[in-house]
């Protein structure tokens, strides 16, 4: 009887990660082939509407100028953008910086915080105070092309459509750290994220780096999330209107690749994510079965995959003596529990295996999770963040 339940584990285990990473997506990908991104678009001399962009900031000396100017060197209608920046306490260069931009672009709004209150403090203020009828959030880093706020925006003509997520790319340089991986994952996702749109019309969270939403559809994040462009982009679908993510609407951000910067992110993320599973968890049981199983097979079964990982190894090491498979299964596990460790000394090295790097990704990703459940099981004491450094060494 322990042996049936040990294997019962095990298989419930391996197909939850299956399911999540390959069968998924490999449905929505085949259901969404053949399928066309809504047509029913604003042209470029049509009266477009007014858009308010929010975005929080915290000691972005190093590109907040590129930013601001990649905002106002857009084809869209200046006269048609209102941009609101909130500086979090930045104690560098980077609240100057804005003010000399103020000079050169008079309609940019600023508000500088004294002391620390986190993004979702920041954003939810702005929106107080933004005018337009489409908030377009975005983060300091994601610099968008000429083109990208048009092709973003023109989508809103269809009044079925609530929220239009943007491309994000990322620039990578060479092959170490993971910035290899993270893009490969980065593009499966973007990927993925886009068929959901085509299919159904509802994607599974926006990237915050680049992202619009109808005002009138925004809800304002608790204040003590840690994830607030789940919590905006999926409260987006729940009323039945649509999320989509436009391929042409191109934002351009740096991976670090820098593996204790990428962990420190998806720590965070991983606390946030539970945030929102314990919010809208009454979906997984309710009527709304095609959201139900895109939340579930794409976002909860992710989020739980250390705790499968963990059954795996726990109920294989009992399984070893069952049969020759279970045994090669266990060795498998094992040998794929220790790539990082052996990655991590042939990096010391300058010795790079592109698959050891991805073996040693999942993991780092996975533990990043696990931690943050940890966190979160402990208690979300403040969303007060510090973010990714973009410009710090592999």
């Amino acid at each position: 009887m322990l042996l049936l339940i040990l294997k019962i584990v095990f298989w419930t285990s391996v197909f939850a990660l299956v399911h999540t990473y390959v069968i998924y997506p490999f449905i929505v990908n085949l259901l969404a082939k053949n399928k066309i991104l809504n047509q029913n678009v604003y042209d470029i001399n049509d009266n477009l509407p007014v858009i308010s962009i929010i975005m929080a900031v915290r000691n972005a000396e190093n590109v907040i100028h590129k930013k601001i100017q990649s905002i106002y060197k857009s084809e869209y209608p200046i006269n048609k953008i209102e941009f609101l920046i909130g500086s979090d306490a930045s104690d560098d260069k980077t609240n100057d910086i804005i003010f000399e931009c103020i000079k050169q672009f008079p309609k940019l709004r600023f508000t500088k915080y004294t002391k620390r209150v986190g993004k979702v403090t920041i954003i939810n203020d702005l929106s107080l105070k933004a005018k337009g009828e489409i908030f377009l959030f975005t983060d300091v880093h994601a610099i968008p092309e000429e083109n990208t706020i048009f092709h973003l925006i023109k989508h809103f003509k269809n009044q079925d459509i609530a929220l239009v997520c943007g491309n994000l790319k990322n620039n990578i340089t060479g092959n170490i750290g993971v910035s290899v991986q993270e893009e490969i994952y980065l593009k499966s996702e973007i990927q993925l994220k886009y068929n959901e749109g085509v299919l159904w019309g509802n994607l599974m969270g926006a990237y915050g780096a680049f992202f619009a939403i109808l005002k009138k559809e925004f809800k304002r994040v608790p204040t003590n999330f840690l994830v607030d462009d789940f919590f905006i982009s999926f409260n987006a679908v729940l009323n039945g209107k649509k999320a989509i993510l436009e391929p042409r609407a191109v934002v351009n951000e740096k991976i670090t690749g820098n593996v204790q910067q990428e962990f420190k992110r998806k720590m965070r993320i991983s606390s946030g994510n539970f945030q929102n599973l314990k919010f809208f968890s009454p979906i997984l049981f309710s009527k709304k079965r095609l959201l139900a199983f895109s939340f579930f097979s794409h976002k909860v079964l992710r989020w739980f995959g250390p705790i499968f990982i963990l059954l795996m190894v726990i109920s294989s090491a009992f399984l070893f003596v069952d049969s020759v498979f279970y045994k090669f299964v266990a060795s498998l596990l094992f040998f794929s529990l220790i790539s990082p460790i052996i990655d991590y000394f042939l990096r010391k090295c300058g010795i790079h295996i592109i698959l050891l790097r991805f073996i040693s990704h999942y993991y780092y990703m996975n533990l990043g999770l696990f931690i943050g459940l940890l966190k979160y099981l402990k208690g979300v004491k403040t969303n007060v963040w510090e973010p990714t450094n973009r410009e710090s060494k592999l």
